[in-house]
């Protein structure tokens, strides 16, 4: 799929370079040239994106794991299911995986572990808290940022994925931290996520995971029966309440697990603040534990047993003597003969060894070398890239500032330029007012590398009994999202130019304001991407009179046109310089700058000529006075409700936002002007009509 590569999908995002390939998809670096940032995009391989009813869930659960905005949550920003390519895109994540760093630094220690597993399971909260189970938890799904924090990424597509529940190719990734109920085909919940959690941590904890085995379906057959050796069998040093967390993740019974992630960082906050703490726990142990029944008889004993078997007969062995009889015929084949087969039988074995040795040491070399740039790669990665909160350098380190109670306002970002802030969906409190922040992550007081970001939720004040589309116009992206996700609404986001609303913000929404709005809705925003550009070529207007130069310019388009007065020998008021060139494409809103001639020098016969010319008496000269102002009606529409009105003149807005009363039909403005003016009127953002005003 490279094909992709150059290509401009939708007219906005431009595809650089392939980033990952998975089952399903290619993920692919791109731009975003609405909006100006780098964004990841996972296009659908050919073999799915042929499948109408696949592209229709891939689009549904895509726009419902939209809705999810947390720090442990890759953000998934838009979805596109069209002829040309069926995609997601999602914020580009500069780090490596967990798997990749798991393979350089081995075991983790139970400190890194922890650190990880709570942020996942943190992620799995909020999604579990919006209906959404991931269903292929594993450390490939999970990035480790520069400054050690974790996103859990792909949620929600594991169940567009899972259509079959049959164990194909696209399973051998997720086979070993598939749950036994996914195994099995039977109904998954929230608290398939939390097995596969704690398989995770089984693998951080001892460098492997809990089952392994020839094929997907053999590694699944032991999630099915259990039978995993405790963490603290293949890792001494691992705690024991930990450990206990681990295990009671990975029951096989459902019911014997955390109910919820929310449970299951309770007691990993609680083992936190006392690493010797025992949980009682009321599920048996022993059954994660059990061992396979009927496996030692699929493996033969020894050399006879193997060479009866290669052979297709059975074999005993005599207690007193230890010599083989065969069981095939029942007669006495002699020692001889039987010692004849059992030299020709190891002789060839020998020979077979000794092929596969050499065969497995070229492979080996491969392998290493392979290996080594790999790890290399990777730990100069870790070392150059990882800096302040792995490698607790204290020289970057800053303090969180303490913000919760503090009103929420665009300034924050200004007095704290160390951090970057991002809004969480917002919440109803009864504690804190609206606008007030009621949560922080990481807290206040905290140590943490410059440039951290510090996750924020803003109060809503005390829940309405019904809810009402409130006034977003005006305000950011972000701003809105998190106010609308943290009522359970889906705010969908569409882009558009707008010339009064800057870039990002809010220019009309759907419902409108005062709205009463239902439970789960989905809210559509239009946000705007700043004005049109559109580009016209550079008219040729040196040796024009001012006025002329002017006028030519506004019918091409050029309105932002800035006159200077210089000295020259041409008639005074004649363009000698233009600041860009004739027929250059230019877009319309580009600063064009026009030197005009302030005329000759005078004479000495006509400064004479003028000293003597008689002058009017000093009381009769007359002042120029500003024109007085033209009080303006605007018409307006009548409507129940109050709306808000917006004015430009010449592309310049004037007024900005004014509320209009309920049942109002005008608005009335003092202006000032000359000839014939034109004025575009905006309600709620949208153009509504021009109105042209005569001035005296």
């Amino acid at each position: 799929m490279n094909y992709y590569i150059g290509q401009l999908l939708d007219d906005r995002y431009e595809l650089l370079e392939v980033i990952g390939t998975g089952g399903m998809a290619v993920v692919y670096k791109a731009r975003c040239h609405r909006l100006n940032r780098l964004v990841a995009i996972k296009i659908l391989k050919d073999e799915f994106s042929g499948d109408e009813e696949f592209r229709r869930r891939f689009r549904a659960e895509g726009e419902a794991v939209a809705m999810l905005s947390h720090p442990n949550i890759v953000q998934v920003y838009d979805v596109s299911s069209s002829d040309s390519a069926n995609y997601i895109v999602m914020e580009l994540i500069d780090g490596i995986s967990l798997k990749q760093y798991m393979e350089v630094k081995g075991v983790l220690n139970w400190k890194e572990t922890l650190h990880f597993a709570m942020q996942i399971a943190k992620g799995l909260e909020h999604a579990h808290s919006r209906g959404i189970v991931h269903r292929d938890i594993k450390p490939h799904n999970v990035m480790v940022l520069k400054n050690g924090s974790v996103k859990v990424m792909d949620f929600g597509i594991a169940r567009v994925m899972n259509k079959s529940n049959t164990l194909t190719k696209e399973a051998l990734g997720s086979v070993h931290y598939i749950s036994p109920e996914q195994a099995k085909g039977s109904y998954t919940d929230n608290r398939s996520d939390i097995y596969s959690l704690g398989v995770v941590m089984y693998e951080m904890m001892t460098g492997r995971p809990p089952y392994d085995g020839e094929s997907p379906v053999a590694v699944a057959i032991q999630h099915i029966n259990g039978g995993a050796p405790l963490p603290s069998a293949l890792n001494p040093n691992i705690p024991k309440g930990l450990e206990q967390i681990i295990m009671k993740s990975m029951a096989l019974d459902v019911n014997d697990r955390y109910p919820s992630a929310t449970e299951m960082l309770r007691d990993m906050e609680e083992f936190r603040k006392n690493p010797e703490i025992r949980f009682n726990y009321h599920s048996v142990l022993d059954d994660a534990t059990r061992p396979l029944r009927g496996m030692e008889n699929l493996l033969p004993r020894n050399t006879a047993q193997r060479v009866a078997k290669a052979g297709g007969g059975s074999t005993s062995v005599s207690r007193e003597t230890g010599k083989t009889e065969s069981a095939r015929t029942g007669q006495n084949t002699g020692t001889a003969r039987s010692s004849d087969a059992i030299r020709r039988a190891q002789q060839r074995r020998r020979e077979e060894k000794r092929r596969e040795a050499e065969r497995s040491r070229v492979a080996a070399i491969a392998v290493v070398a392979c290996s080594v740039v790999a790890v290399v790669s990777i730990v100069v990665f870790l070392v150059t890239i990882f800096n302040g909160t792995l490698l607790r350098q204290e020289q970057d380190l800053v303090d969180v500032p303490y913000l919760e109670g503090v009103p929420y306002s665009e300034e924050l970002a200004d007095r704290y330029p160390d951090f970057t802030l991002r809004l969480q969906p917002q919440q109803y409190s009864d504690k804190y007012a609206k606008g007030q922040i009621m949560h922080q992550e990481p807290v206040g007081g905290s140590r943490v590398s410059k440039g951290t970001e510090i996750f924020l939720t803003v109060s809503m004040g005390v829940e309405p009994e019904v809810k009402v589309m409130e006034n977003l116009i005006d305000v950011t992206e972000e701003e809105a999202r998190a106010f609308l996700s943290g009522q359970g609404f889906n705010p969908l986001c569409r882009y558009k130019n707008s010339s009064v609303y800057a870039e990002g913000r809010v220019i009309c929404t759907d419902p409108e304001y005062g709205t009463e709005l239902k439970s789960g809705q989905t809210i559509n925003l239009w946000i705007s991407t700043g004005p049109k550009t559109v580009f016209a070529k550079m008219p040729g207007v040196v040796g024009m009179m001012k006025q002329e130069a002017l006028d030519l310019l506004e019918s091409k388009g050029f309105t932002n046109v800035v006159s200077i007065d210089v000295e020259s020998d041409e008639p005074k008021g004649k363009v000698v310089s233009q600041s860009a060139e004739k027929n250059t494409e230019l877009d319309v809103n580009t600063e064009i700058r026009l030197e005009i001639s302030e005329g000759p020098e005078p004479t000495e016969e006509s400064t004479t000529e003028t000293t003597q010319a008689p002058t009017a008496p000093p009381e009769t000269q007359t002042t120029p006075t500003e024109p007085s102002p033209v009080h303006v009606t605007f018409s307006l529409p009548v409507r129940e409700e109050a709306y808000y009105l917006s004015i430009l003149q010449n592309g310049t807005e004037i007024v900005s936002n004014v509320e209009i009363a309920p049942g109002s039909n005008g608005y009335v403005l003092a202006l000032t002007g000359s000839g014939v003016q034109t004025y575009d009127l905006y309600i709620n953002g949208q153009f509504y009509q021009t109105q042209r005003v005569e001035f005296s």
